[in-house]
């Protein structure tokens, strides 16, 4: 770029590069075996050594290559969803706002999730993924989503499209949300689970089918190839939506949350246009973002 910023498809080399070699470092940690299961937020919500690795191995990789840059992680610091600081900065261990820019005009930022897809980890179902996604001036502008059990993958640049195995991704063309099958999922704490479960019990009779995969970056990809028509979540922090959101966004998917809200924890929506009002005006009735 004239201004001597890295343009979005160099980030996406860069993102792509990493996330491959940490994806065959997670495929390689399940097939020797899951170590030190612990739990965050809840006793269902795991954490695993294989996402720790990961993640190191992603700050690590991202540090070698762009020393400046910050890096998001879902792990990183006691707390876990902290920076891992530019070289020579002081790390922030979950003290910064996850969701606020990294550094001054032109600063990039990177937003990774290791194993998106824990739990399904844990079990050995080959649907987890690592998402990396490249943010400047608080923008996400490349990101990458791979199935490190399948080794498939998703890529976007911000303007430049969405794309799987070269083919460029369009969604849904289905129009009638009694005809979509929608993707969703639940989060870690029982009250919140149990509010979810209401609304879904309301909705799953207005819908086709609905399907929970586990892995919120790969149902957005998911909903960016229309292997699914939509999908919808509340609890989604960045690093599970940075990546497959922009993946979504540039197929032609409308991403967002309730009642002209962006996307963000208290909701995301990802569908196309023709469903998008129809599923969303459903969800402001059903409360979707309400409760705990």
């Amino acid at each position: 770029m004239p201004d001597g910023r890295p343009t979005p498809q160099e980030l996406l080399e860069i993102a792509v590069t990493v996330a491959r070699q940490a994806a065959a470092t997670a495929r390689r940690m399940r097939a020797e075996g899951v170590a030190e299961v612990a739990t965050k937020s809840t006793a269902t919500d795991v954490v695993t050594a294989a996402d720790r690795a990961v993640e190191r191995q992603v700050v690590e990789s991202i540090r070698r290559l762009r020393p400046r840059d910050r890096v998001l992680g879902e792990e990183f610091g006691p707390a876990g969803g902290g920076e891992a600081p530019a070289a020579g900065e002081e790390p922030t261990g979950g003290g910064r706002p996850a969701a606020a820019p990294a550094g001054g005009p032109g600063a990039v930022r990177w937003i990774v999730d290791p194993i998106d897809g824990t739990v399904n980890y844990l079990y050995g179902l080959p649907h987890y993924a690592v998402s990396l996604a490249a943010e400047v001036d608080g923008e996400v502008v490349a990101g990458v989503v791979r199935n490190a059990a399948t080794e498939d993958e998703w890529t976007a640049t911000r303007g430049g499209g969405a794309y799987r195995a070269g083919r460029r991704l369009r969604g849904s063309t289905e129009t009638d949300l009694a005809q979509s099958l929608v993707a969703t999922g639940f989060g870690y704490d029982p009250v919140r689970r149990a509010h979810q479960g209401r609304v879904l019990a309301r909705l799953i009779d207005q819908v086709r089918d609905i399907r929970r995969f586990g892995a919120a970056a790969l149902d957005l990809c998911l909903a960016a190839e229309g292997m699914v028509d939509a999908y919808f979540e509340r609890g989604l922090q960045p690093w599970d939506l940075a990546a497959g959101g922009l993946v979504a966004r540039e197929a032609g998917l409308r991403v967002a949350g309730l009642s002209g809200a962006p996307a963000g924890p208290d909701l995301v929506i990802a569908a196309p246009p023709a469903i998008f009002k129809p599923l969303h005006d459903r969800l402001v009735r059903l409360d979707a973002a309400g409760g705990p």
